[in-house]
């Protein structure tokens, strides 16, 4: 296809050339046309010297001015460059400062202490590096100066302050570090020693295929005696549960137990009065299919979580019930929940908690859940298990176990004095001499948080718990008849080793310690400590969920990364301070009600007893549940991210340490910290898991 001829621009280009023709021919003539002056030049070769001397000024003059208009205009520049990148860096600031300015966790007095000791700290090790600096470039690092051999005036006032600092350190700083050092060293020894026990013992366990055995089981067919069928009640304590209350009333709802033996109480602390009008309506719903289930609301939050179950446990019909089990709002039992659970009961009246395993639905999500999952694996088929089988004793996980009440009631009932009421009454009931089992092959759905800013508050309340509940039960635990050898792995092992030394040397030997010998080399960090035996540690607490294992680094520097909130949380538990009782509900998401919402009203079709129309409506109610579910996700705030001061300051921290470690050709040593410095700077941006509201 050819192009049609642009006439405009031919027409455009003759005129042109007649013009230059024109002027060409008038030049050669001598008659010059009149053009403005900025279109020509003149030039004069003869006349008057004084005429040429102000004509050279004159364009003098109009050069300079030109001149002092262009370095205007480029001075005009650099200012709106200077005042853009101003303002950006002041909105970067008040952002920085907005999202700071919440805090990480509750607000308290030792919490931010403990920021302004890293701070501090920060500040100390950034001038010993720039001093370090100034050494390494006058060769020092290969010939460092003697302050006893030469004045000062010789050495100068530089060489002469860093002879004095070589002394110092080496002579007072360097023997209190290394004497920590090996502190940490062997605490550090002995939960790896702990560690690999528990491991042997769940070689034992796999190896030989133990497991608690059941003195009966229930058979598929209705042969089953009604004795057979102990009266049950299901207690569900909640707290502004929108994302996930249906799919754990209806789990439960669903049970294969005879209605008449069993009672659901859905105890709902939520202060949100649509929420707690959804919770009802959702009872409500489940009351016309001929569930026996109650909902409870206390105008008074009092006790938190143990506040609720005791309020729940002091009713008058609880007298008529035998056991009672517990589901936190965001798990999913199976319909053969009880039937797998209750028979452990029986002929085995020393038996106070039977405690199920944890499943996860969101375990795939992120990075986040994935590091939790390779935790949470080891907690339960690891801990849990082998204090289980050999022991009979661990601590109840809060959810997903059934108890016999009259353990509740024997050892005290729930308590409101800290913020881990499950620990508290697990500890009471195993002093009263009560047995626990765990079956680590039935497993309860539930959700893993998916944001850092929940998992932290999460970590927070479980490692701030224990220290209170340690101050308080340690007498009792004296006082107690049951053997020393109880009260040793009580005192020993589940609290000192596991709830108090782990956290204190993850944090001091890796953020305070391994740092400080890079700037006081005298004292010596083993590369086996930083990196070997951890290594392996990571290794076996990676065995349990082997599907984990190419996220094994991610693993060992995430855990030492949230050594610093674990810290932090058993001083603040240990010394009572007031943050430390605050109970936070930890954030849910939800995650498998989109996919298992219509799954459940299948199969609660067929444990309807009620007409077509009631099962048509309360389909498409659970529809309609899910597509305002789905609506408020679409339409909820916009997620960003948090910044976390403490561990931005500990990743510039170990990042300076790092460049110290170049200096001194510290090949392991320096690597160990670059990344852990990363990996602190990645939290710190909360670059890890889902971003909050």
């Amino acid at each position: 296809m050819s192009r049609t001829p642009n006439f405009e621009f031919q027409e455009w280009w003759n005129k042109q050339r007649e013009k230059e023709h024109d002027e060409l021919r008038l030049e050669k003539s001598g008659n010059f046309p009149t053009s403005p002056a900025f279109l020509s030049l003149e030039i004069r070769s003869s006349g008057n010297p004084g005429d040429r001397t102000a004509d050279k000024d004159r364009a003098r003059t109009r050069s300079a001015r030109q001149i002092s208009w262009v370095w205007l205009l480029k001075f005009q520049q650099i200012a709106g460059s200077l005042a853009s990148i101003t303002n950006g860096f002041v909105h970067l600031i008040r952002t920085a400062n907005r999202r700071i300015a919440s805090p990480d966790s509750p607000a308290d007095s030792a919490s931010s202490r403990l920021y302004k000791i890293i701070k501090v700290f920060l500040i100390v090790v950034l001038l010993l590096l720039v001093f370090e600096l100034v050494a390494y470039f006058n060769g020092w690092h290969f010939k460092p100066p003697n302050v006893s051999s030469a004045s000062a005036e010789v050495l100068g006032m530089i060489g002469f302050v860093y002879a004095s600092w070589l002394e110092i350190r080496a002579n007072y700083l360097a023997p209190p570090l290394q004497s920590l050092i090996n502190l940490c060293i062997v605490l550090f020894l002995f939960q790896s020693v702990d560690r690999l026990v528990l491991m042997m013992g769940c070689f034992w366990i796999k190896f030989w295929g133990l497991k608690p055995v059941a003195a009966f089981e229930y058979s598929d067919t209705d042969e089953n005696a009604p004795e057979d069928y102990p009266m049950v009640l299901v207690q569900i304590p909640m707290c502004n549960e929108r994302e996930v209350y249906q799919q754990s009333i209806a789990a439960v709802c669903i049970q294969d137990w005879p209605k008449d033996r069993i009672l659901v109480q859905v105890l709902d602390d939520s202060d949100e009065v649509e929420v707690q009008q959804l919770i009802n309506a959702e009872v409500q719903k489940w009351q016309q299919r001929g569930v026996h289930i109650l909902y409870r609301h206390r105008l008074m939050r009092t006790g938190y979580k143990a506040g609720n179950l005791k309020s729940a446990m002091a009713c008058d019909y609880v007298k008529d019930y035998e056991f009672v089990a517990i589901f936190d709002a965001d798990f999913q039992p199976g319909p053969d929940f009880l039937k797998k659970t209750i028979p452990h009961f029986k002929g085995n009246d020393e038996l106070a908690l039977v405690q199920t395993r944890w499943s996860f639905v969101n375990k795939d999500e992120n990075l986040l859940t994935r590091l939790q999952n390779i935790n949470l694996s080891f907690h339960f088929e690891v801990e849990q298990q082998v204090n289980g089988m050999f022991i009979n004793f661990f601590g109840f996980n809060g959810t997903a176990g059934v108890w016999r009440i009259k353990a509740l009631e024997e050892c005290g009932g729930w308590l409101e004095r800290t913020t881990v009421e499950d620990m508290d009454i697990a500890v009471r009931a195993h002093l009263c001499g009560w047995k626990f089992i765990f079956l680590n092959d039935v497993k309860c759905l539930c959700e893993l948080p998916e944001s850092y800013e929940a998992y932290k508050k999460q970590q927070h309340r479980w490692h701030s718990g224990p220290m209170q509940l340690f101050r308080l039960c340690f007498s009792d635990i004296l006082k107690s008849k049951v053997s020393w050898k109880k009260k040793a792995n009580l005192i020993f092992l589940f609290f000192l080793l596991r709830k108090l030394i782990l956290p204190f040397y993850s944090f001091t030997l890796f953020c305070i310690i391994l740092p400080l010998t890079m700037f006081l080399p005298e004292a010596h960090l083993p590369a086996w400590v930083v990196c070997y035996v951890p290594g392996m540690m990571s290794i076996l607490n990676i065995l349990p969920s082997p599907q984990s294992f190419p996220f094994i680094v991610p693993y060992l520097l995430f855990e030492n990364t949230m050594s610093v909130t674990k810290f932090n949380a058993m001083i603040l538990g240990l010394f009572r301070f007031k943050s430390s009782y605050e109970w936070i509900v930890t954030k849910k998401l939800g995650r498998s009600s989109e996919n298992d919402l219509v799954t459940f009203e299948k199969e609660q079709e067929l444990l309807v007893e009620g007409t077509t129309s009631l099962h048509r409506s309360s389909s498409e109610s659970g529809l309609l549940d899910l597509t305002k579910l789905e609506i408020s996700k679409k339409t909820g705030k916009c997620k960003r991210n948090r910044l976390y001061r403490k561990e931005l300051a500990l990743a510039f921290i170990l990042l300076t340490a790092s460049v110290r470690s170049l200096l001194s050709a510290q090949g392991i040593h320096f690597y160990f910290l670059l990344f852990q410095g990363i990996t602190f700077l990645v939290v710190g941006l909360d670059l890890i898991g889902e971003q909050v509201s």
